[in-house]
């Protein structure tokens, strides 16, 4: 499975991925500063699961026209350490993950 890290995720974080899950960062694939309907549109033919921060993005665009699955990480900042305690049920998430839609993971 291929994964697309947002530039708002800690690239460290990579490491924490389970095995089987092929992981860029945005920055990586050299779309820093992509607009979200842009980056989404370049990520759907590459990728199968968009990981993000970014709250507002389920409610700013229309998941269910992307072919890409969107996990959503909420914690209390983009900090490794706030992050790292996570991974267990983002990976967990990405593997449900379901084109079109917005899984949360977080409080």
């Amino acid at each position: 499975m291929r994964v697309l890290l947002d530039e708002n995720i800690d690239r460290l974080l990579k490491s924490l991925f389970a095995p089987g899950f092929e992981v860029v960062t945005v920055r990586e694939r050299g779309w820093d500063g992509k607009q979200n309907g842009d980056l989404l549109r370049a990520a759907e033919k590459e990728f199968d699961v968009f990981v993000t921060m970014d709250r507002n993005l389920p409610s700013q665009q229309n998941l269910k026209v992307f072919k890409l699955a969107v996990v959503v990480i909420r914690a209390p900042s983009n900090a490794f350490s706030h992050v790292a305690p996570l991974m267990p049920k983002v990976n967990v998430a990405v593997g449900k993950a379901r084109v079109g839609a917005a899984t949360t993971v977080g409080a």
